[in-house]
């Protein structure tokens, strides 16, 4: 149940707008559900003997209107409370008493009409379709004061969230205060009269937060803006300090024929002037090289950096994962580095990023504020990301793509772990619906290199796969074939520990190790989030059809299959229970 609270200074025009046929007609059977007094004139339903709406319509304006008279210039200016209440589709279809009900207590808990009040304000509630009403109040009292209506919109929301409970409809997650704000009703329509996909307040936040993604200082964030072909201009103070922005769509004038400006803070309350300039003094971290930490030269700008940033997100979820109050800032940076992977990425899957970066934007804002805020690595991988253009859906770029948005899911879903803890519930739902379409994105990047893999893993000898199909058995049993049921599910990652060794690594220590980097309880598929671990700290290229990086100088010899096998028995028969069942014993060598 959605309620939405405007105020107005006509309550004969709100009036004839809700006795009218709407502005597609969608107006059907116009009547109350309930009133002040239960006696208000109805110009939809007029029973007497020679009805004429526009004169009970007029009788009724001018009762609601009464006391607004009365107190002359001590009304407010603007004396109409409307409220439009909507439930979900979902929903059941409510009795006009139970919305009667509905519009009763909302005016109760907003403080227009206390119930038993004999001096709360004058009311009436009207249905003109099967899933809302509008509720109308004139503010002033019978004692002719105003009514006392601090935060009316949260209280209104959360009588929502009690009525929902106790009449059985869809349960709405309770906000914060920390949304950004929705576009209008005119918005939306004309958008739609318009063709636009999305009202321009909703695509203009999307720019700024896209232009913020990794910028360095104020002047190239207002350079990226404008570069997207988007108008600014920014409020000056006497100083001459720029104190604001605004934005405006090109094409997306008034009647007057002039731009619709937007200041940043009514696209987002973290997108103002001053949030943003806090954002940007944290800087980004500086970096030895213009290449990611690791990366090989044959690798691509995007490529490198995609796998340099995987390493940054892995550290924010171990963070996150810390349940501490200081991982808010977190937050905000992986928010930002969605939205430079949304923008960089191959055309396949940009939809999709772009969905999650969207969502995911609501779960950056809450209450929660860190008193040592350092995003400046996330910050910086952004930056990288966005600088190195955008990334080819093939070859070690696509195989990046896939390792760095497989991390960005468990990230995301560590964020709704830990706003979950805190019971941000908006926020929370946010990120799992990143989560899911983050997902969505993976299945399409990942499915050539995964593919590579398996049939790599497939190719492999006999014994060379024994032996490692055993490494998985010992050290991750539940992801092990059984010894007398070999398995294909382990092909990529036994392909994975194969390039491994031959790359020069002991692949017991480097699977043990990339199971303790953090949890494997949220991911779907265990096999897929090891084999990208496994590719990145070993250095091997993402994708698997690329040469196979040359062993380390200094780098321990490869085990020779012998000895590799002696090795094997022996941590097998380390773990093994002392009165086994034949299909837990090792295969034989």
């Amino acid at each position: 149940m959605v309620p939405k609270i405007r105020r107005g200074s006509r309550t004969h025009g709100l009036l004839v707008y809700l006795y009218g046929p709407g502005k597609r007609d969608e107006h059907i059977d116009p009547h109350l559900v309930g009133s002040w007094d239960g006696f208000a004139p109805d110009p939809g339903r007029d029973t007497s003997p020679d009805p004429d709406p526009k004169a009970t319509l007029a009788r009724l304006a001018a009762a609601l209107d009464l006391r607004v008279k009365q107190a002359g210039t001590t009304a407010p200016a603007e004396h109409v409370w409307h409220c439009s209440v909507r439930t979900d589709p979902g929903d059941r279809t409510l009795t006009d008493a139970e919305w009667n009900t509905v519009a009763g207590r909302l005016l109760h808990a907003v403080n227009l009409a206390p119930e038993g009040d004999p001096d709360g304000c004058r009311w009436i509630a009207v249905r003109h379709a099967d899933d809302h009403i509008h509720i109308l109040a004139t503010m002033v009292r019978g004692d002719l004061r105003r009514p006392r209506l601090n935060y009316d919109f949260k209280k209104a929301q959360a009588e929502c969230r009690r009525i929902e409970k106790e009449m059985g409809l869809r349960r709405l997650k309770p906000g914060d205060g920390t949304g950004a704000k929705t576009p209008t009703s005119a918005e939306r329509f004309k958008a739609e009269r318009t063709g636009r996909p999305e009202a321009p307040r909703e695509t203009l936040r999307e720019a700024v937060r896209q232009a913020l993604a990794g910028a360095a200082t104020e002047e190239e964030f207002f350079t990226r803006l404008r570069e997207a072909g988007l108008r600014v201009k920014t409020r000056t103070a006497p100083s001459g300090d720029a104190i604001g922005y605004n934005i405006a769509l090109p094409g997306d004038r008034n009647r007057h024929g002039e731009p619709i400006w937007y200041p940043g803070s009514k696209l987002a309350p973290d997108l103002s002037l001053p949030k943003i300039r806090l954002r940007l003094a944290e800087g980004v971290a500086e970096r030895a090289t213009s290449s990611a930490p690791g990366g090989r030269a044959d690798w691509s700008p995007p490529a490198r950096e995609r796998r340099s940033a995987t390493g940054v997100v892995d550290r924010a979820a171990v963070l996150l994962d810390s349940d501490d109050d200081e991982a808010a800032v977190q937050l905000v940076g992986v928010g930002e580095l969605l939205d430079a992977v949304a923008q960089t990425s191959p055309a396949t899957i940009r939809a999709e990023l772009g969905e999650a970066a969207r969502a995911f934007e609501r779960a950056t804002r809450s209450h929660v504020r860190a008193e040592r805020a350092d995003t400046r690595a996330l910050r910086s991988a952004a930056r990288g990301i966005v600088q190195a253009g955008g990334a080819l859906g093939r070859g070690e770029d696509g195989g990046t793509t896939a390792m760095l948005v497989s991390t960005l899911v468990l990230v995301t879903l560590a964020a709704a772990r830990w706003h979950s803890a805190r019971g941000h519930a908006q926020q929370a739902h946010a990120s799992r619906q990143a989560a899911e379409h983050l997902r969505a994105a993976y299945r399409q990047v990942a499915a050539m290199p995964m593919r590579v893999l398996h049939d790599q893993g497939r190719a492999l000898p006999d014994a060379e796969r024994r032996t490692h199909e055993a490494t998985i058995r010992v050290i991750l049993p539940e992801q092990g074939p059984r010894a007398d049921s070999p398995s294909t599910k382990n092909d990529a990652l036994i392909a994975t520990l194969a390039q491994a060794e031959q790359a020069g690594h002991d692949p017991d220590t480097l699977l043990q190790q990339a199971i303790d980097m953090r949890e494997l309880d949220t991911a779907v598929d265990t096999n897929d989030v090891l084999v990208w671990r496994l590719r990145r700290i070993a250095q091997l290229p993402a994708h698997p059809g690329e040469a196979l990086r040359r062993p380390r100088a200094g780098a321990r010899p490869t085990k020779t299959p012998a000895n590799r096998v002696s090795e094997r028995n022996a941590l097998t028969a380390a773990v093994r229970p002392a009165a086994s069942e034949p299909r837990s014993r090792p295969p034989r060598r």
